[in-house]
């Protein structure tokens, strides 16, 4: 009953668009921060992250793969992350401010957020995971006072398209 509010109601999408708008905004926002900035540079960041993983009570790290992950490709690939993340947060915030394919939008915002956390950063991720969720579990109705009311079946047109295919045999 719940789901079927969250995805059908059309007052649920009128809050939902407030919700989406502000979580957009801030995603916006905090890209278009770096992205002018002159210089991002999430080195410092991630060599935290990794010089200070989170850990268990006996003094382990809990998320060893992550710092892992950090240590063997991120930081060697540095430049290309602090290309990545301040052009990721900005079109996040975008296709969420626009509501332009939102659900995609919110999934690798939520990826972002999960990704921050793992790292050790708390800040306002857990909120915006809890939001980002409702937003992405509310699907097409998150958006549909948004563009995804035209662009979602004008790519479902476009993609779904049947092929004629007709088969030669040769004897």
């Amino acid at each position: 009953m719940f789901a079927n509010i969250l995805r059908e109601n059309k007052i649920v999408a009128g809050i939902l668009a407030v919700i989406r708008i502000w979580l957009g905004y801030n995603w916006m926002t905090a890209g278009w921060g770096k992205l002018t900035s002159g210089g991002f540079d999430a080195s410092g960041f991630i060599k935290g992250a990794i010089a200070n993983p989170i850990t268990g009570p006996d003094g382990a790290p809990v998320y060893g793969w992550y710092v892992n992950f950090l240590e063997s490709f991120v930081l060697p690939n540095i430049d290309l992350f602090n290309f990545i993340v301040p052009l990721g947060e900005f079109l996040i915030g975008l296709g969420l401010i626009l509501g332009c394919l939102t659900t995609a939008a919110m999934f690798f915002g939520l990826v972002m957020n999960f990704s921050f956390v793992l790292a050790g950063t708390v800040s306002h991720n857990p909120t915006d995971i809890l939001l980002g969720f409702i937003i992405l579990f509310a699907g097409y109705n998150a958006a549909h006072y948004g563009l995804d009311r035209w662009v979602v079946p004008f790519l479902r047109k476009t993609f779904n398209k049947k092929v004629d295919v007709h088969v030669k045999t040769t004897a």
